[in-house]
């Protein structure tokens, strides 16, 4: 029998121990934590300061370098950025004019025009260079210190001279001292050098061009070199350059380099970046991340931290361990601290750059969507958790769901929202909004079919699984009422003006007049079929479900929800013009009304051959969708009981997700390290999605394919209700996602 090999067993290990299985025989995720990267800013006026470098001592503290002087971060926490100032810890440290500064021994050590000190070891580190001109130093074995002042270099102990030299024909860019040979390595701009302190001689390693900025990596087993296009390894055991030139990288302009943590770091004109263990980057870009994307230098920080430092000021990179759970908790306090409006799940808007005090909730044309789907996920937390938190949640997102059918004077018409009179210019929409019979208060008109489906998603699930009897009575009669006004109104949902909404429509004269190639014919039929089985379902009336059926079997409903996606399509040339406007490229907001609207379609399909076959839909839908790796799809699919529902993705999508929602500026379009596609009707842009943590913050109808968010910088912070807590807490009662472990 052949051996097995050990990476294999490894890799059966981890995903032995990361797996288990349900009842359903379906993969469960094991809750244990992971490390979940988020950034604490802090900015500098950058009229008052140019800052030069960063560093960190065994204390936790932080020190940058400016040309005007030493300064030190002050407060800043996650969401909320710190500013730089002048240092005055060492008061007397202002008569030195310090030039470098670098972590030694986890203490700081300075570099002047004419010693290398430190308040460290009782300030006895005192040793004098002669390079008047110096700016850069590295320290070695037992408080030698190689200096240059980018033409000499001289090696010093105790004020002691022990060597001096030159780069022939160059200038010295950087020093780097490698412990487990007592070595220095010494970058110029077109060749890298070894002194050894042993023989004290220089020899020249490797001649190239354009060199910026180097490290000792690998274990001290490599040298990474940035360059002005790419980056360069160099193996010191063999002494030579290790492949070709790297320029498949997020940016190729190298401004610094540095291993953190085993990790190799790479700052540039356009953000910073991490080699991962896979050979692909984590990509660093924008306020997010980072106080500004020119990158002027890298560093350890406190609590295994990097500081990456800019003209704007640091970004200090931060990782915890945290388990989905313990995200779920911080993204239930962000949700009920900013984003509840009137019971509603709801954006902030108008912030100042990113500061959350300036801030303020706004109405939007889908309140009632994307709080079912908040709403859901906090019924699914309930059901898993029994938490009253949770049930209090629901119970005052229910009131504002509930009100949107009484604070309009059509029966059974659901508003899209509203909010107190006399504001109406400044709401979006102006021309959508109506008085209210009730005194103080004004209504959005117009509601569309994906706020519908919505409503229906999150009422039935309160009902099967929410046991408060009042909670339960009030979402059927919501249900019922919703889908009276439907059946009693042809198939479509009647405004105040008497007439259909734009979207709400629902009957066969509108459904079929779509080409079968056109996504509104299927998604139409899908939804309204899950609709009236959902009502049939908790109400037991006999019409829901004979309009069904009809619709089914007379109208060819069930054709069009069993029509392959590989269908679908742009509208031949002879079809209408509303035809070829549905259809212009894939419609992500369809996506999320099917996902949303299967749960009813499935989990109350009228009888089990139905069943068979919308699962058999279902998972024809996701395998279109499985490139976008899209956590809440995924999760959804796993409704069904397939074994096979990339678990592994939904996964990756809630730990990559950034914890930091605002919606800064983001730019990928312009990286080399991702293979773009040609322009097709998906509008995919790239072979392969990127994580979550490196594109624009958008809710599920948005393309994940998305590389780049323009326009306000910091203006606004989405809700992680619909975003994230409902695919992780829906994950949770579908039994695939684990409570933390141990």
């Amino acid at each position: 029998m052949q051996k097995p090999h050990p990476i294999s067993f490894l890799f059966l290990l981890i995903i032995f121990l990361a797996y288990t299985e349900n009842s359903n025989g379906q993969s469960v995720y094991k809750d244990k934590p992971f490390s979940q990267d988020f950034s604490i800013k802090f900015y500098t006026d950058t009229t008052q300061s140019t800052l030069l470098q960063a560093a960190s001592d065994r204390n936790g503290n932080i020190q940058i370098l400016a040309k005007e002087g030493l300064q030190h971060v002050y407060d800043g926490q996650f969401l909320y950025p710190g500013t730089i100032r002048p240092d005055n810890t060492y008061r007397f440290m202002k008569d030195k004019k310090v030039v470098a500064v670098t972590s030694y021994q986890q203490q700081f050590v300075y570099l002047t025009e004419s010693e290398v000190l430190s308040n460290a070891w009782a300030g006895t580190l005192f040793s004098k260079h002669t390079l008047p001109n110096a700016s850069l130093f590295a320290g070695g074995k037992d408080f030698e210190f190689l200096v240059s002042d980018g033409k000499s270099i001289q090696l010093i102990k105790d004020s002691q001279n022990l060597w001096s030299g030159k780069l022939p024909d160059d200038e010295v860019q950087g020093l780097v001292y490698q412990k487990n040979a007592n070595q220095f390595w010494i970058l110029g701009k077109k060749s890298l050098y070894l002194f050894s302190i042993a023989g004290k001689k220089l020899t020249k390693s490797l001649e190239g061009a354009n060199f910026t900025s180097f490290d000792i990596t690998k274990k001290e087993t490599n040298i990474t070199i940035g360059t002005t296009d790419g980056y360069i390894t160099f193996n010191i055991a063999s002494g030579k350059q290790t492949g070709a030139i790297q320029k498949k990288l997020p940016v190729t302009n190298i401004t610094a380099v540095k291993e953190v943590n085993g990790k190799i770091w790479f700052g540039s004109n356009q953000g910073a970046f991490a080699l991962r263990s896979d050979g692909k980057f984590d990509y660093y870009y924008g306020e997010r991340w980072l106080a500004g994307n020119h990158v002027t230098d890298i560093a350890a920080g406190p609590k295994n931290s990097v500081l990456i430092l800019s003209k704007k000021g640091l970004g200090q990179i931060l990782f915890k361990n945290m388990t989905l759970e313990e995200k779920a908790l911080l993204f239930e306090d962000q949700v009920r601290a900013r984003h509840i409006r009137n019971g509603f799940n709801a954006t902030l808007v108008g912030i100042d750059h990113g500061n959350l005090a300036t801030g303020h909730m706004e109405d939007s044309d889908n309140d009632g969507l994307w709080t079912s789907m908040y709403l859901g996920g906090e019924i699914f937390r309930y059901a898993v958790t029994k938490d009253p938190e949770a049930l209090q949640n629901c119970r005052e997102s229910l009131d504002a769901m509930e009100r949107l059918y009484t604070v309009n004077p059509v029966p059974g018409f659901p508003a899209r929202s509203f909010e107190r009179s006399g504001h109406m210019k400044e709401l979006h929409d102006l021309d959508r909004w109506q008085h209210s019979p009730e005194k103080e208060w004004d209504w959005k008109s117009t509601t569309s079919s994906d706020e519908v489906i919505g409503h229906i998603f999150a009422f039935s699930a309160m009902a099967e699984l929410v046991d408060d009897a009042s909670m339960k009575s009030r979402a059927i009669a919501l249900i019922d009422t919703v889908m009276s006004h439907i059946v009693k109104n042809n198939m479509y949902l009647i405004d105040f003006d008497g007439k259909p909404t734009l979207w709400g429509k629902w009957h066969p004269d509108y459904v079929n007049s779509f080409p079968k190639n056109v996504g509104d014919r299927k998604l139409n039929s899908s939804n309204i079929v899950g609709m009236l089985q959902t009502a049939y379902h908790f109400t037991k009336k006999e019409k829901y479900k004979k309009k069904a059926m009809e619709l089914m079997t007379k109208h060819g409903y069930l054709d069009n929800m069993m029509r392959p996606m590989s269908v679908i399509g742009m509208a031949p040339e002879d079809a209408d013009e509303h035809s070829k406007h549905m259809s212009d490229g894939w419609n992500h907001s369809d996506d999320e009304m099917y996902f949303v609207g299967y749960w009813g379609l499935y989990r109350y399909a009228l009888n089990d051959t139905l069943k068979a076959k919308y699962k058999q839909s279902i998972l024809d839908h996701w395998q279109a969708e499985r490139p976008e790796k899209e956590g809440a799809w995924n999760i959804f699919t796993a409704l069904t009981g397939t074994k096979e529902f990339d678990l592994n993705e939904a996964v990756w999508y809630l730990q990559e997700h950034p914890v930091d929602l605002v919606d800064w500026v983001i730019k990928n379009s312009h990286r080399k390290d991702i293979e773009m596609v040609e322009p097709n009707f998906r509008k995919q842009t790239t072979k392969e999605v990127l994580p979550p943590d490196e594109r624009p913050i958008q809710r599920h109808n948005g393309n994940m394919f998305n590389l780049d968010r323009n326009g306000k910088n910091g203006a606004s912070e989405h809700s992680a209700g619909d975003i994230w807590l409902l695919p992780y807490w829906m994950g949770r009662y579908l039994g695939v996602i684990s409570a933390p472990q141990k």
